[in-house]
């Protein structure tokens, strides 16, 4: 077996609690830390960013309330795109650039588990080769931060890390604590996650063969595509998905209520919302900077493209978000409308930033609705100020932005120190 597609020692149960993506901190010796480190408890992004990136986001900055801070962004493919990678394999090549150049000793990422590939499992990465086998998306709940501490056991000071939101934000606020020498974080923005389980039920909704499916993808353009072994292919528009029979529970409260789609704690995002087809590339400091030089002449960069209008889609999403009452998403178009407005939504619907500005306006009015049915007390801790900002000017019923809750002193600033 190969070493990257090797199980991971056996990990201790997660700590229960509730609003938890089991990013691994309550499965390690100390799981007590979630208190201090957890995005769904306290956030403080403003403190977070202004450690990190050296200033918080901006909104006098052109899309800067709507992804956090960055300096360059881009629309970007590899000039040889890579094969079984997701979209070229930019993510990937990355963190093999980060091991063949030395910059770190090891990298933390997920493969997938050896009797279901859509199963994420934890993997440290320690040679180049192996991360062909972490390329591709996969769904589920993996506590990647777990392998924190047996990778500080094995001597490794200097780790690469390939993380989701919820995975970047506590390991952000723990890393001045790890005693790290070097922490460079590759993001992946996510809005949406949910059990293995629940995926393997969405797969077969979809095809009468889901044992043969070994690529989903929801495109920038609307569609699903799916891949079956051999060449088969197939797009499914995004009104034509069975949404209707899926269960009330299929996406989890947590990622109904993250506030960071754009994984704006990291070095580098590497998406592809507003990749018109490619991939969507933000670089938010130096050391993001310098990862993206590390790839040279293999990526093709170029600035990002925006059409489309994106308030009537946005309003239309938050109606259907209130009658669902914090349940699934209700649409009630006809169904002989719908492969019709399928087609046009490619051509007429917001593409581009444009569509990367509408989902995360979406993002941060399902959050706020959903709060408000499900943990209205929590609403004022979790929420940052930015997304409420990003609803300014839609129809929300019952929306009220509460004062924000001051901070006890703790003997420091939360999220303060950092290692460069």
């Amino acid at each position: 077996m190969h070493p990257a597609t090797a199980q991971p020692p056996p990990l201790p149960d997660p700590a229960p609690r509730d609003l938890c993506t089991d990013c691994g901190v309550s499965r390690s010796s100390d799981p007590k830390r979630c208190g201090r480190a957890c995005q769904f408890i306290r956030p403080d992004y403003a403190a977070m960013e202004q450690r990190i990136h050296g200033r918080a986001r901006d909104p006098q900055r052109p899309d800067e309330l709507h992804f956090g801070p960055f300096r360059q962004m881009y629309q970007a493919a590899l000039r040889e795109p890579r094969s079984g990678a997701q979209w070229t394999g930019i993510t990937t090549r990355l963190a093999e650039r980060l091991l063949e150049s030395d910059r770190v000793d090891a990298v933390l990422t997920v493969t997938g588990a050896a009797d279901d590939p859509w199963h994420p499992q934890p993997a440290l990465v320690t040679d180049p080769a192996q991360l062909a086998d972490c390329r591709g998306m996969r769904m589920g709940y993996a506590p990647l931060l777990a392998l924190l501490e047996p990778a500080m056991a094995k001597g490794y000071r200097r780790l690469g890390v390939v993380a989701l939101p919820c995975q970047t934000y506590p390991l952000r606020a723990l890393e001045q604590e790890l005693g790290l020498e070097r922490l460079e974080i590759i993001g992946t923005p996510c809005s949406d996650n949910t059990t293995t389980a629940h995926f393997h039920r969405f797969l077969e909704l979809l095809t009468p063969t889901p044992e043969q499916v070994t690529y989903l993808e929801f495109r920038a353009d609307y569609h699903v595509e799916l891949r079956f072994r051999g060449d088969g292919k197939r797009e499914i528009p995004f009104l034509q998905l069975p949404i209707a029979q899926l269960p009330a529970d299929f996406w989890p409260l947590t990622c109904r209520t993250c506030v960071d789609y754009t994984n704006a704690l990291a070095d580098i995002t590497v998406g592809y919302m507003a990749g018109r087809g490619e991939q969507w590339i933000l670089v938010r400091n130096p050391r993001g900077e310098a990862m993206l030089e590390l790839l040279g002449d293999e990526v093709r960069l170029r600035p990002p493209r925006s059409a489309g209008k994106r308030a009537g889609p946005v309003q239309g999403f938050i109606d259907n978000t209130e009658r669902a009452a914090g349940g699934m998403p209700t649409r009630g178009m006809p169904n002989w409308l719908r492969p019709i407005v399928g087609r046009l939504m490619p051509y007429v619907g917001p593409r581009g930033l444009e569509l990367a500005r509408a989902r995360l306006e979406m993002k941060a009015a399902e959050t706020l609705i959903h709060l408000h049915h499900k943990a209205p007390r929590r609403a004022r801790a979790m929420v940052p100020e930015h997304v409420y900002r990003l609803v300014e000017g839609y129809r929300i019923d019952g929306l009220e932005r509460p004062e924000p809750r001051r901070r006890r002193a703790r003997g420091r600033t939360f999220g303060s120190g950092g290692v460069d």
